[in-house]
């Protein structure tokens, strides 16, 4: 039996997890957290270098520039549904090792692709949904460290693992922008610019072989496998019958959908409806702000419930949006920019909040879900149920929430194609944030819902602790 996996696993259990449960699992999610930012690193790296590809001869419309952003949405979406079923079936340490070690492949490839502007077109489609091997990796990572921690820390760990691991966009849209103007990661000769410039594109895909090597590395000598969470496809595939899977489907995809699907197209989109300023500058803050508010505002859903939190969230991202086409409005008019900017910030920081606010309502709505369909469960196995079934649910909507990335950026694709500019797919985006307020509201937050007593029960006891 392989020391690496864990037969005797009882995170609730306070004497257990105080002598030796809290290092291991800590342990686990430190390793867990770098391999996620840099799969988040490669996931995303298209928003970056199609704005640049114009510019060493790469002559491709702007319809083919924002498939380019989207593709790899769509492939790590899919591939999501797929990865949300295998840390069950192989085990965290050895899924987590083949998928950070899978990223080496469009990495390189990107590297040796942009170096050569006869480069067919056809190749960038088939690396750009290669990257989707970043977007599938966040489904199997947040399932796997679920099983790792008790009740009361899930939520916190959870939070630190996609928070910190999201933050793998804007470290991408900030160190690629830097290592593409420099030589001292290049493999090959500079491309010369349009300006009259050069640029080392390749260094987009290059800058990240050495850290997916050493992290590939530590997941396998260092992350640990758990027998308790071992489970088959039929096993999980149970929540494929569960009504709040796909309600929560919906939710988490005007969160997570939109922070990824905004971050992937902000680039692009700064560039063509704000030619004058130098949008690569500030393009990584808007990933920075989500992922941070994601990982700090976790202890919101802990104190007011996160359905609450997830119903005043969209109605922010409602104005929010509002703001963003005001600000397209005006924008040949003095600060229109910064407004827009600003706006994006709002949404950028509403997506994180509300990417915690809804994976905080998922355990709350399974344990009471499973209790209610399958009374026949009591103790210890009721608990594991419904932790198994968190877990799957967990990383299922994850998946389909990140086709958030391939619709928003081709949304504006489309929409600039149609109607000269982006406002009719921002338009629709609002729209659909109304329903999920109205989702949020009748089936968890109103005098009835699913979640209004549990939540008004944590709300008066965090009122009724004493503070330090």
């Amino acid at each position: 039996m392989s020391a690496h996996l864990l037969t005797d696993w009882r995170p609730d259990d306070a004497t257990f997890w105080a002598a030796s449960g809290h290092r291991v699992a800590a342990r686990n999610l430190w390793i867990s957290i770098p391999a996620l930012l840099l799969a988040f690193s490669v996931w995303m790296v298209w928003s970056v270098v199609v704005a640049k590809l114009p510019s060493i001869g790469f002559a491709y419309t702007t319809t083919q520039l924002f498939w380019l952003a989207a593709l790899p949405g769509l492939s790590g979406a899919t591939l999501r549904i797929f990865y949300s079923f295998m840390v069950p079936i192989f085990g965290g340490r050895l899924w987590t090792t083949l998928s950070t070690a899978s990223l080496l492949i469009p990495a390189v490839g990107i590297g040796f692709a942009v170096q050569n502007p006869q480069t067919p077109y056809v190749v960038f489609l088939i690396l750009a949904l290669l990257c989707g091997f970043g977007g599938g990796n966040f489904a199997s990572s947040m399932a796997n460290i679920s099983f790792f921690f008790p009740k009361a820390e899930k939520g916190n760990a959870l939070a630190l693992n996609a928070g910190l691991g999201n933050l793998g966009v804007s470290v991408m849209q900030f160190v690629v922008p830097l290592a593409i103007t420099s030589g001292g990661f290049a493999i090959g000769s500079a491309q010369p610019t349009a300006a009259g410039g050069q640029l080392f594109l390749q260094n987009a895909g290059f800058v990240w072989v050495p850290f997916l090597v050493v992290s590939t590395l530590a997941a396998w000598f260092g992350m640990d496998d758990l027998a308790a969470a071992k489970a088959s496809f039929a096993e999980q595939a149970i929540i494929l019958k569960r009504a709040h899977n796909w309600l929560m489907c919906v939710l988490y995809t005007g969160t997570f959908g939109s922070f990824i699907g905004y971050s992937a197209g902000f680039p692009l989109l700064m560039k063509i409806e704000f030619p004058e300023v130098d949008a690569l500058r500030y393009a990584f803050l808007g990933p920075l702000v989500g992922a941070l508010s994601r990982a700090g505002t976790g202890w919101i859903s802990d104190r007011f419930g996160g359905g609450r939190v997830t119903f005043w969230t969209f109605l922010g991202m409602i104005a929010a949006v509002g703001g963003v086409l005001f600000f397209l409005g005006i924008k040949t008019e003095p600060g229109a920019f910064w407004g827009f900017f600003a706006s994006f910030m709002v949404l950028f920081f509403l997506t994180g909040v509300g990417n915690a606010s809804t994976f905080q309502m998922i355990p709350a709505i399974m344990r009471k879900e499973v209790t209610r369909l399958m009374p026949e469960l009591k103790g210890e196995t009721l608990v594991r149920q419904a932790e198994r079934e968190s877990a799957a649910i967990i990383a299922f909507t994850s998946a389909i929430a990140a086709y958030g990335a391939f619709f928003i950026p081709s949304a504006y694709g489309v929409s600039i194609a149609s109607t000269g500019g982006p406002q009719a797919a921002l338009e629709a985006f609002a729209i659909f944030y109304a329903v999920c307020v109205v989702v949020t509201f009748v089936f968890y937050t109103r005098r009835g819902g699913l979640l209004h007593d549990v939540e008004r029960a944590l709300t008066a006891a965090s009122r009724s602790t004493p503070t330090a």
